[in-house]
């Protein structure tokens, strides 16, 4: 069995890509550990992420910066023909698609998609 999460925070914890511990050298056998001593001197793990980026998986991600506000977003599910199956500005109703269209402008009064 590989090491188990706490293992990190062990005072038998080897640091050692090929060997975990001095008593388990593969990994304890089973879910939890009787052997396992908090480390006294080790200090805590930082878990600060920068403004706009996030921890995934341990890899540094960067967030898209926001473009609407939230209730802009309410607008646009409420109006917009992806979501109503319909033009905002003279209702007509649009076909449904297997595969919806990039720009929904209206044919009928010339209503231009522009959210994208």
């Amino acid at each position: 069995m590989p090491k188990l999460p706490e293992c990190d925070r062990c005072q038998l914890y080897a640091r050692n890509p090929h060997l975990i511990c001095a008593v388990h050298p593969t990994g304890p056998k089973t879910d939890t550990c009787f052997d396992f001593r908090e480390d006294p001197n080790l200090k805590p793990e930082e878990l600060w992420e920068p403004d706009g980026a996030s921890y995934y998986n341990g890899e540094l991600i960067l967030q898209p910066r926001q473009r609407w506000t939230p209730e802009q977003k309410l607008e646009l599910l409420d109006t917009h023909p992806l979501f109503t199956g319909r033009c905002p500005q003279c209702e007509m109703t649009y076909p449904q698609y297997e595969m919806p269209p990039v720009h929904w402008d209206c044919e009928e009064c010339g209503w231009m998609d522009d959210s994208v």
